[in-house]
């Protein structure tokens, strides 16, 4: 475990304030739900509680039949980090940070599509050959739990129309979202 040499105090009501540097560090933003777990060395452990990341086997198998149904790069994230993708490099995708302009897409709660022309935006911060062609965030009771994201790559043709890879999107989220739901 790292040692950050900042020490808190618990205040009367059993509360303790994670100071800026994690919270920034860590992506963990007000209103975040934390796991709490304690070790047999007393310590004890936040960890970031990623709904999805529940469904983690779910979203595997549907990344993967889509990518072999309709020849799409699909990439399923929670907030954070990427949990599931098929069709394109596990090395250069798995448990990897989104980037920030993701992120972005994912907190706007709304449907984005690549534009030809326009600025290409990757899954990750690392330079990669792929980049977003549809993204749908996935939303749960009104709370934002990740996205289902459909990648092209330069050389990579379209087998399918857009409108319909926007809808495939769409369905996958809402999907995703049912079935954190149940």
């Amino acid at each position: 475990m790292k040692a950050t040499g900042i020490v808190r105090r618990i205040d009367d009501l059993g509360r303790v304030v994670i100071p800026k540097e994690i919270r920034r560090t860590m992506r963990i933003r007000e209103g975040d739900p934390l796991e709490i777990f304690t070790d047999r060395e007393g310590e004890v452990i936040f960890k970031k509680y990623s709904p999805i990341g529940e469904l983690n086997t779910l979203a595997a198998q549907y990344a993967q039949a889509m990518n072999r149904t309709c020849t799409l790069n699909i990439v399923i994230t929670d907030r954070d980090s990427i949990i599931a993708h098929a069709g394109v490099p596990k090395k250069d995708y798995q448990d990897k940070q989104v980037s920030k302009a993701i992120e972005d897409i994912i907190e706007s709660r709304t449907l984005y599509t690549y534009e030809a022309g326009k600025e290409k935006l990757t899954m990750i911060d690392e330079a990669t050959e792929f980049y977003a062609s549809v993204v749908m965030p996935i939303i749960t009771e009104g709370d934002i739990i990740g996205c289902v994201a459909s990648l092209q790559n330069e050389a990579g043709q379209r087998e399918i129309d857009q409108e319909t890879e926007k809808k495939l999107i769409q369905t996958a989220a809402a999907f995703l979202s049912k079935q954190l739901e149940s």
